[in-house]
């Protein structure tokens, strides 16, 4: 996935895959980290730009003195190559345009060997990684960086094709940038006409749908968390994260959003990586994977990175594969029921998964664990993740009683059953009536928006309206929910600075408004949510309030989940993870 700025330059972008080094990192580290620009030689921010229809197909425009000019930007589907296609149009008039491109593989770090190959073509190599760039346009080496400088009239048409192949194999085909526009416009329309969504606001499902799939890795079926690595969660701060990842902690809620609208195919695909990711030794569990299932995700520092705004460090990899969150064997249980309910075949062997995991979860629900939020502060007994706990277990009762699977059938309901004693008792503060963040806290946690959602308490109980209340008046700022204080309890996450907003949490808040009667409220805040997606409808990870702009990883997948799914339920679906649960027995 490539991101483009108003200006026409592609200021980020990972080849061949989306956890790839980038050759295009101005984003975190200036013009000399590469990048890619095409727009009107005069420059400047374009006039506006919107994607063709329901597609990823970008379309650019400037209206300028000398006339008006179109830039079509588009990676088509794979065929065994990765390629970014830039088309110049001429709307009106004839507009003088420049084209620079600066490559520089391993984000930032390696200048490539760039040969002419041709009179339209030239190659840039770097040990492992080559890029063919094809085109008629003239094409000058200047300074290290490729130029090209022409105009375009009315109803012409310049295209560039830039395509990553690696080095010790041929040079790739020659691509019609025509005939793949066609294909690739075809290609959206032919997916987008499996989509069954019958609800309210269709637009911004639609487009978050299309950014879903955007996300996705579609030889492995795996679905990244984000395209970037290290947008800061607070500008200029050391909260810079690498998302290019696939998080299990979002397999629940992904596989409720495809499945609910019609997306088998990749909901499936999606189940099958979950599958792949988890096999093996329950203890080995992560709480996350590469897009291949791979396990180490080593997390370093890019040092030669000035970062996004000042914002260092910048970070590859993610330490927090390593960490103990106790949520996740819950979660992906939890994900395995959904496609149970869904109908989804190969039951025999992720039962026989699901039976190792839960011998995992018996013997070691009660250790304290770093949350799904990844705290990298000591270990605690986190409400929600004993929450999930109890889902995973109650999702093993659910599939000998619905679905006559094979299992300690009455050991399972009474380990449910203390579980569910337990978080009552020492997760719930009576005086404030709420749960707190984890066992004898004083702070809060949006995570605990997710009880009745998962079925632990129903929504009508005084616990939980007293918890969404909680959450409303601790949690809240200009109207949007932070996930917690970080200062809470003497600093519960172990890192200094703060964060914006978390959006799938507020989502989550327009989630529980509903759920307990509150339906004028929960449309106004999912209303004021929408507001805050920018000009091509894309949601960030946060929003920061005190500077109006999105911050964080974009797109982030956690996001787009989390508006599709809350516009099904204020549409009228079910507002719990699966429909047909059954109410738990309150403690």
């Amino acid at each position: 996935m490539a991101l483009v700025g108003r200006d026409g330059s592609i200021d980020w972008l990972c080849l061949p895959r989306f956890d790839s080094g980038a050759c295009f990192a101005r984003l975190l580290g200036g013009d000399d980290a590469g990048f890619w620009q095409i727009g009107p030689a005069a420059g400047g921010g374009c006039t506006r730009r919107h994607y063709h229809g329901n597609s990823l197909v970008l379309e650019t425009e400037w209206e300028t003195s000398d006339g008006t000019v179109r830039l079509i930007d588009f990676m088509p589907p794979r065929d065994g190559a990765a390629d970014v296609v830039r088309i110049v149009e001429g709307v009106s008039g004839r507009v003088p345009m420049r084209m620079e491109l600066r490559l520089r593989f391993d984000y930032g770090h390696v200048v490539p060997w760039v040969r002419r190959q041709g009179r339209q073509q030239l190659s840039a190599i770097a040990g492992p990684d080559a890029v063919w760039l094809d085109t008629p346009a003239p094409l000058e080496g200047r300074d290290m960086r490729t130029v090209s400088e022409f105009e375009v009239g009315e109803g012409e048409r310049v295209p560039f094709v830039l395509t990553h192949h690696p080095s010790h194999e041929p040079a790739p085909g020659r691509r019609d940038a025509g005939k793949v526009l066609d294909r690739t416009l075809d290609f959206w329309r032919r997916w987008m006409s499996g989509i069954k969504y019958d609800g309210s606001w269709e637009e911004p499902v639609h487009r978050s749908l299309i950014t879903l799939k955007a996300l996705s890795y579609e030889p492995t079926g795996g679905i990244v968390a984000a395209a970037t690595t290290s947008l800061p969660e607070q500008l200029g701060g050391p909260r810079n994260w690498d998302y290019r990842f696939c998080w299990l902690r979002d397999a629940t809620f992904t596989l409720q959003a495809l499945l609910g609208t019609g997306f088998l195919k990749e909901a499936g695909a999606w189940r099958d990586w979950l599958l792949r990711a988890v096999a093996g030794d329950p203890a080995d569990l992560q709480i996350m994977y590469g897009i291949d299932g791979t396990r180490r995700l080593t997390e370093y520092e890019v040092d030669w990175l000035a970062g996004y705004e000042g914002s260092r460090p910048v970070r590859i990899g993610n330490a927090a594969v390593g960490q103990f969150q106790l949520d996740v064997w819950g979660e992906v249980l939890d994900g395995l029921h959904v496609a149970r309910m869904a109908g989804m075949t190969r039951e025999v062997p992720a039962w026989d998964l699901q039976r190792a995991l839960l011998d995992y979860l018996e013997g070691h629900w009660q250790d304290p664990d770093n949350s799904l939020w990844e705290v990298r502060g000591p270990r605690r007994d986190f409400v929600h993740s004993k929450v999930m706990a109890w889902a995973g277990i109650d999702r093993a009762v659910q599939g000998v009683e619905r679905f006559g699977l094979d299992g300690p059938v009455d050991r399972w309901r009474a380990l449910r059953e203390q579980i569910h004693s337990e978080v009552c008792a020492k997760g719930y503060d009576a005086d404030r009536n709420t749960f707190t963040q984890f066992y004898g806290s004083e702070g809060l946690d949006a995570a605990l928006l997710l009880l009745p959602q998962v079925g632990f308490l129903p929504w009508d109980d005084e616990r939980i309206v007293g918890t969404v209340d909680a959450v409303r008046r601790e949690l809240v700022e200009e109207g949007f929910v932070m996930r917690y204080r970080p200062d809470a309890d003497g600093g519960v996450d172990g890192l200094p600075g703060h964060e914006g907003a978390f959006l799938a949490c507020s989502f989550w808040m327009a989630n529980a408004l509903h759920g307990i009667g509150r339906r004028d409220e929960a449309t106004e805040l999912f209303q004021r949510l929408l507001g805050l997606r920018n000009d091509l409808g894309i949601l960030s990870e946060e929003y920061d309030v005190h500077a109006q702009r999105q911050v964080g990883n974009t797109p982030q997948a956690f996001s787009h989940v989390g508006l599709v799914n809350t516009a099904r339920h204020l549409s009228g679906a079910p507002a719990a993870k699966e429909a047909g649960k059954k109410t738990p027995k309150q403690s």
